[in-house]
């Protein structure tokens, strides 16, 4: 009893906290459909003049300098969970992760338009998480395309249901298997043209009033901050006999300076080229031999001395074709910060993390950690550019068609396999078995050799072999409800509660609290969604001829739970069937529901349009809170009905600027996805799907800077199309210089968008991108998930057994006694109960929006219509983050670790590995957990 008054107190507070005003979460709501390109800065034209007034140069550049026409925040009081390295070599370097050193399939073919290809494939266990699944890798002169194929023990897969998978079902000479175990090394030479996992960036400073390249290449030494600058960044290496990674630097001679600053970071060796380090020469005033490797730089951070009011470093003041990023840091003496402003050239795709406003760093770790990511990003994005991306497709183009010409005399011989369409992994004629084996073992065997030597190079991110220590992320899971038993049918939050549709009827789960049945399992509902704010419960309820639309008011549902009087069966809800919904499969509603709520029915091929009109005082009125009992299907009307050619699969409301005669229905049905004018009826055709099969998965709409658009998600592609309404609200779909297109790893079942992620989920991960660019951040393993709800926080259903690893960027945490050393990523952890036989439990987890949203910008984006609510759920589930623990290792160490790994391989060790100093101090820091009790489930990404 005593909880039920709590509840109620809990339910009375949020509604006139409602009505009052908008809530943290609906705030929070709003922002998750909201994104903006102005938080990345905004395309200038700058101008660099001489002392005479002469201009010198200009460029267009994208500014980046964190001020967004929002309030600024005190400096040091925002903690960002967004800073990620984008689409980092853990999670793309595909072919040495999962392929090299292992049992795999490689064949070669030509399309149709004779143009030669590799396909790789593997069948791996990911991350020891017992989920087998294919890896495939498809090589071809525009590029790399990886996808992940599920596993059944039942089908057998084969290369041709891979490539059609891949939009390739046209070939000139059919695939035919390579046997040859030299072709590995070939392969990692071609995944290598994806760019170093090393990177080199120039350092420039500029003294107070330098306006030139001239002045500031020339200065010879720099001041007492610039030096705590360079202390901060890494540390100070001897060139001469250095053996890491020297960035184009002379580690023999002397000749470029005798040394330099040199880091890891997140497993990438990072070598700078310091200005005030390189060789001065006293009688070439243009420092050629200075300009020569920081002018080559793609990558260049520019300290600059003096006040804000001096005259501020433009990119134009450099003569350089070939860098694109300028990164300008200035000192504060005065509150020991750092401020930070990116020039980045107009072409260069949009890369995060974007600047905080103010772009002002007290906590110097916090900067450097900053800063790295934002330039390594850069460096990335910026290979994606025309002139870098045309000169990579031209070197991959030669080097498959080479190797392809290398391997045609073998053709007819017994390297190629004569079968083309074989399954993946086929089983051997017992007469050839033995020799089959034979060839494997030497294939394997040949394999780890060359990826202990790619380690030990360091061509390889130290990411891809150990790991680091644990750092917060902002997709991390809580533990919600342990051990639950039921089938999950759909859900939906209410409150800090979930209202959850089972096989044992509706269930209304607490944290921490046992759950109360609301209806029983006559009723069985197939969608739902919970309107707190219009005192509203929408639900779709059984199957087929008898389906059909309820609705019910909250408090009435909630006047039920607390007295216990009734738990409420079919037979009850009678008086809540909206007319006219009679055979529904599908329903949506108008995420931001301002002056009234929209609900758009499919029946078959029918649309039917229904409207209630929001008023928030009568909402909120005595009898609405506590003894209303009457049906609201009254306040509910018929507006009109619209015909489709065909029953929509995937239907959502987009909100026109003026709510007027401009809102429209995206449906998607057969190939395409079409836009349906509300008022008139009309449709337009908005993307047609050039695949024989497709899986529609979703169309969500969101709003960029209060302009409606619509990320279109089907079979592994999402896409984004902006709509600008016109002419009378017909809509104009031209695409547009705003329009992207990215591809996931898996097809997902369900997309979740949370500014700045977006997150897709399949029967066993969670992949994690960003918006504004479609970048990886994080691919998550999390066996048997199950997406819940996702209308403000996340939950998902998984099993129990979810261990995880994440990375560490701080320079505290490497070993002060080496140069910056590497930092390790993914170490896989066994599940934690798992005996053959034995069902694991599942649990119900969180991932809470204000993590994922709520601190990811402090700069919240004003929306334009107003009160708004989330309200749109996805039926399906998702699972549950890891965490790795890594450690800090040094190059010796690294040394150490890849001998003995040798001598394993070559069975020459037999004693145990003795443990690292490191190792050591490592087994001595607090492990932290997944206790379902505790909380926390982190996503685990790791391979050993």
């Amino acid at each position: 009893m005593h909880r039920c008054r709590r509840w109620k107190a809990s339910y009375l507070y949020t509604l006139m906290k409602c009505f009052y005003s908008s809530s943290v979460s609906e705030d929070l709501g709003c922002r998750r459909g909201e994104f903006s390109r102005k938080h990345y800065g905004s395309v200038e034209l700058l101008i660099s003049s001489d002392a005479d007034g002469a201009i010198q140069r200009a460029g267009r550049f994208r500014v980046e300098n964190g001020s967004s026409g929002e309030v600024n925040y005190t400096p040091g009081t925002w903690h960002r969970t967004d800073v990620h390295l984008e689409n980092p070599e853990y999670h793309t370097r595909w072919y040495f992760k999962y392929f090299l050193g292992k049992v795999h399939q490689n064949y070669i073919g030509t399309d149709a338009e004779k143009n030669p290809f590799f396909l790789s494939v593997v069948l791996s266990d990911q991350n020891n998480q017992r989920v087998p699944q294919y890896h495939a890798i498809l090589w071809r002169k525009t590029g790399t395309q990886k996808i992940c194929l599920p596993y059944s023990p039942t089908k057998t897969l084969s290369v041709k249901s891979i490539l059609s998978a891949m939009s390739l079902d046209k070939f000139e000479k059919s695939p035919r298997e390579i046997f040859h175990p030299e072709i590995q090394k070939d392969l990692l030479v071609l995944e290598e043209q994806e760019g170093s996992v090393n990177f080199k960036f120039g350092i420039l400073y500029a003294k107070d009033g330098q306006l030139t390249d001239d002045e500031m290449f020339s200065n010879e030494m720099g001041s007492e901050s610039f030096q705590r600058f360079l202390h901060l960044l890494g540390d100070t290496v001897t060139l001469k006999g250095w053996t890491g990674y020297r960035g184009g630097l002379d580690t023999k001679n002397d000749t470029t300076g005798i040394f330099s600053i040199y880091t890891v970071f997140q497993g990438h060796e990072i070598m700078f080229h310091v200005s005030t380090m390189l060789p001065y020469s006293r009688e070439n005033k243009q420092q050629v031999e200075r300009k020569r490797h920081i002018g080559n730089d793609i990558v260049t951070i520019v300290f600059q001395e003096g006040e804000e009011s001096s005259p501020a470093f433009k990119p134009s003041m450099i003569r350089s074709h070939f860098t694109h990023i300028f990164a300008l840091v200035r000192y504060n003496k005065q509150n020991d910060s750092y401020r930070l402003k990116i020039f980045s050239e107009e072409s260069v795709p949009l890369f995060g993390p974007p600047l905080p406003s103010p772009p002002v760093f007290t906590n110097h770790q916090e900067f450097r950690d900053f800063l790295l990511v934002k330039l390594i990003n850069g460096e990335k994005a910026t290979l994606e550019t025309p002139t870098f991306s045309q000169k990579r497709q031209r070197t991959l183009d030669m080097l498959i068609r080479s190797l392809y010409q290398d391997l045609m005399p073998d053709l007819h011989k017994n390297m190629l396999n004569r079968r083309s369409f074989s399954d993946v992994l086929p089983e051997s004629p017992k007469s050839t078995r033995k020799k089959e084996e034979a060839r494997q073992a030497e294939f394997v065997r040949l394999g780890q050799a060359l990826k202990l030597k790619t380690t030990v190079k360091g061509d390889a991110t130290a990411n891809l072999a150990t790991t680091s220590f644990c750092k917060k992320e902002p997709w991390e899971s809580q533990s919600f409800c342990s051990n639950f038993p039921h089938e999950v049918v759909c859900a939906d939050s209410w409150g800090q509660s979930l209202l959850v549709s089972t096989d044992a009827g509706i269930l209304l789960i607490d944290d921490g609290q046992p759950s109360v049945q609301v209806f029983d399992k006559t009723l069985q509902v197939k969608q739902m969604h919970v309107l707190e704010t219009l005192d509203l419960l929408i639900a779709r309820t059984d199957k087929g001829k008898d389906s059909r639309l309820l609705v019910f008011r909250l408090s009435a549902v909630q006047k039920d739970i607390e007295t216990k009087q009734i738990i409420r069966s079919k037979y009850d809800c009678r008086e809540n069937k909206l007319e006219r919904t009679k055979g529904c499969h599908l329903y949506a509603i108008n995420t931001h529901h301002g002056s009234e709520l929209r609900i758009v029915v499919a029946i078959r091929n029918k649309l039917l349009l229904v409207t209630k009109k929001y008023n928030p005082c009568n909402s909120l009125t005595s009898s609405s809170l506590l003894s209303s009992s009457e049906s609201p299907v009254e306040e509910f009307q018929y507006i009109r009905e619209i015909c489709l050619s065909d029953p929509p699969v995937v239907m959502t409301l987009v909100d026109g600027p003026t709510g007027d005669s401009d809102n429209m229905i995206c449906v998607a049905y057969r190939h395409q996805f079409d836009l349906v004018n509300e008022s008139t009826g009309e449709s337009y055709r908005l993307h047609h799907v050039e695949t024989n099969k497709v899986n529609f998965v979703a169309a969500i709409d969101v709003y960029e800077d209060g302009e409606a658009g619509l990320l279109l998600c089907y079979n592994y592609v999402c896409q984004y199309r902006k709509v600008h309404p016109f002419n009378g609200g017909s809509p104009l779909i031209q695409p547009s210089a705003y329009d992207f297109h990215f591809s996931w790893n898996q097809v997902p079942y369900a997309v979740v968008c949370a500014f700045p992620y977006i997150l897709a989920f399949t029967t066993d991960s969670i992949e994690i991108r960003l918006v504004v660019n479609g970048n990886l951040v994080h691919t998550a393993v999390v066996p048997e998930l199950q997406l819940v709800a996702s209308k403000s926080d996340i939950y998902f259903k998984a099993t129990a057994a979810v261990s995880g690893s994440c990375d560490s960027s701080s320079k505290e945490m490497s070993s002060r006694s080496s140069p910056q050393t590497p930092t390790a990523y993914e170490m896989p952890e066994s599940p934690l109960s798992s005996l053959e036989g034995e069902v694991p439990c599942k649990n119900l987890y969180k991932i809470p929006l204000s993590n994922l949203v709520g601190r990811s910008i402090e700069r919240p984006l004003k929306s334009p219509l107003a009160p708004k609510v989330i309200t749109t759920t996805i039926s399906s589930g998702t699972p549950s983050l890891p965490v790795t623990h890594s450690l800090s290792l040094s190059r010796m160490e690294i040394k150490e670790i890849a001998s003995r790994t040798r001598k394993e391989l070559l069975g020459l060790l037999d004693e145990p590995i003795p443990k690292t100093e490191t190792a050591q101090k490592q087994k001595k820091a607090p492990r932290r957990q997944s206790d379902p009790k505790q909380g926390a489930v982190r996503s685990t990404s790791s391979d050993r």
